[in-house]
């Protein structure tokens, strides 16, 4: 078996995770290279940890080594944004299209023939590995799990190869990531005006990318922090906001924005008060800074990127990146901020397992 043969079984295998759906992978994919590793010789284990499951084992024996380290899940697919079927490999010139082609089905598939060449050698330490479902929302279940279990053993190994990404950059620290929830009431009034609609698009001048981990500031568009500052800066009234929001750390393509524009030759409009605070507090929040523990070339990044609401509440979560490990630092910055510029709100930060 070759690695785009490997590759299109990988892909045929829907791993969406999508916690605000409710949607994981399921078990299939994991006996799947659970057995393909067997075909090769190589024994493994599934590990289930609250619904999520992870492929593990190792190799060689001797003292413990490096693990090496993949995922399987994919973030949500929008269908509609794609020229091919993503859950078919499709080979166009020297690309591969697929959900999780990239991120990061190639790299469970090259470590998986990795594992092939090496298992036939004489190895004199112990190589782990382990292929996970859990990546794209944290991992506290795949891969915590298995550092949990190897350290347990005292077998944690020094080193780790994290299968990651694409373009073979090496990144040697890599920031933790915090998801951050920003919530006021529902407050509606009326004012006169003009109601309008503007769409604000994400725009990436270098690369494409919707991932949180990579997006520039100074470089890149998000479209909700654009939102943002045409709302602070115009003096307009929020009546809704629309967008195809996928999870808190992919960037959304779109937004639509419905606003009243004031003036005394209007109409009565309904608009919400606190939705317009919310989104006036986006741009701030988002250039937020603390002291980190470490210092990273990618700095801090904070991006709003989902927005939900019901009769009684708005809410926006926001991805943050930072080399810091004790939320706490987070928190109290960011009480000051929202004190100052969103009262009447809550907010909750919730840690990651990077």
């Amino acid at each position: 078996m070759n690695i785009i043969d490997l590759l299109s079984n990988l892909v045929s295998y829907k791993t969406v995770n999508d916690p605000l759906k409710n949607i994981r992978p399921s078990i299939d994919i994991a006996k799947y290279i659970r057995d393909i590793l067997l075909d090769w010789g190589i024994e493994s284990q599934i590990i289930e940890s609250n619904g999520y499951y992870s492929v593990y084992g190792s190799i060689g024996s001797g003292k413990s080594c490096i693990m090496l380290l993949a995922h399987f899940d994919t973030v949500p697919v929008d269908p509609s944004k794609w020229d091919y079927d993503p859950f078919k490999l499709t080979i166009v010139g020297n690309k591969a299209y697929g959900r999780g082609a990239l991120d990061d089905k190639a790299n469970v598939a090259a470590l998986m023939l990795v594992l092939r060449d090496l298992v036939k050698r004489d190895l004199k330490v112990k190589i782990f590995f382990a292929f996970t479902g859990d990546e794209e929302i944290g991992g506290a279940n795949g891969a915590r799990v298995i550092a949990e279990k190897l350290y347990k053993k005292n077998m944690l190994p020094k080193y780790l190869i994290n299968g990651d990404g694409y373009g073979m950059r090496i990144i040697n620290r890599r920031r933790k990531a915090f998801r951050i929830e920003l919530e006021v009431p529902v407050q509606k009034a009326i004012c006169n005006g003009i109601l309008r609609t503007k769409i604000f698009k994400a725009y990436y001048p270098l690369k494409q990318h919707a991932h949180a981990a990579y997006f520039h500031p100074g470089t890149d568009i998000h479209p909700l922090i654009a939102v943002s500052v045409f709302v602070r800066e115009s003096n307009v009234y929020v009546v809704s906001l629309e967008g195809k929001f996928l999870k808190s750390n992919v960037i959304p393509d779109q937004v639509i924005l419905k606003y009243v524009e004031p003036g005394t030759g209007g109409t009565k409009i309904e608009y919400d008060k606190s939705l317009t605070q919310l989104l006036k507090a986006l741009y701030p929040v988002s250039r937020s800074t603390f002291p980190t523990d470490k210092p990273s070339e990618y700095g801090v990044t904070i991006t709003p990127n989902v927005y939900e609401s019901n009769s009684n509440i708005h809410k926006i979560h926001l991805d943050l990146r930072a080399m810091v490990n004790d939320k706490s630092v987070i928190e109290n910055e960011l009480s000051k901020l929202i004190h100052e510029i969103l009262p009447g709100s809550k907010y909750n930060v919730i840690t990651g397992t990077g």
